[in-house]
């Protein structure tokens, strides 16, 4: 199967088509009022009629109560809510029974020990995706332009497909793809040009040089392999950029 490359954040018909238009699987919508990213429910309603039908539609939210997930599946219609708050497993899975939608959850990594919480989501999420743990004092759990260690994820061998996050952008994300190996991509401050402001040559930017990459080699390795080859080397430094 490709790689899997999801665009998030979008808030603008602009943005949202240059991510259709440039080949993004999945377009993902914020709804989490303190985010810069933030969609109220009828824009949420317009772009998901929008993008309905040519992508994947994700419905961010952190740890919204069931009225909330409510009047989000009735405004935006998603194929997929991403749980991107402190969500217990058992929480995980009486969303996805109660609204019968797949569930995405996000889950912070900064050291190995992080690694051990995802066996208690595998069998109760539909995908996992793994982030960047959130800067000491900073507001949002994502979205914050900050990579964590990638060679943590060698030899990851996980039952559920997982997308990687976490201060991807255009100009390291190849080196991602070919390090990692991953099913899935998701990007949101990395293709912008201000906190929330999505940039549709840095979007296009990055779904090029991920499927260059992907060309390259780099493509998705089956859920359970682990990659093969030489001693992965570290990522670049952390795009510095304002908590957004």
């Amino acid at each position: 199967m490709s790689l899997e490359i999801k665009i998030c954040g979008l808030s603008t018909a602009e943005t949202l088509e240059a991510s259709l238009g440039a080949g993004a699987d999945m377009v993902g919508m914020v709804f989490f009022a303190p985010s810069p990213r933030h969609v109220d429910f009828a824009t949420a309603a317009t772009l998901g009629a929008q993008a309905r039908g040519r992508a994947q539609i994700v419905a961010l939210t952190v740890d919204a109560d069931d009225a909330t997930l409510a009047a989000i599946l009735d405004a935006l219609r998603p194929d997929m809510f991403q749980l991107h708050g402190h969500e217990t497993p058992a929480r995980v899975a009486a969303i996805r029974a109660r609204f019968g939608l797949p569930v995405m959850k996000a889950l912070g990594i900064a050291s190995a020990e992080d690694l051990a919480a995802l066996a208690a989501y595998e069998g109760v999420a539909d995908r996992l995706l793994l982030d960047a743990k959130p800067p000491k004092g900073a507001v949002l759990p994502g979205g914050n332009g900050v990579t964590f260690d990638w060679n943590l994820l060698a030899g990851l061998d996980l039952a559920r497909p997982f997308m990687l996050s976490g201060g991807l952008d255009p100009e390291n994300v190849a080196s991602a793809v070919r390090l990692i190996h991953p099913p899935g991509l998701d990007v949101s401050s990395g293709v912008e040009r201000g906190p929330g402001i999505k940039d549709p040559s840095r979007i296009e930017a990055f779904l090029r040089a991920a499927r260059a990459a992907e060309a390259e080699g780099g493509a998705r390795r089956p859920t359970g392999d682990t990659p093969a080859g030489a001693k992965p080397t570290p990522p670049s430094p952390a795009r510095e950029t304002s908590p957004s």
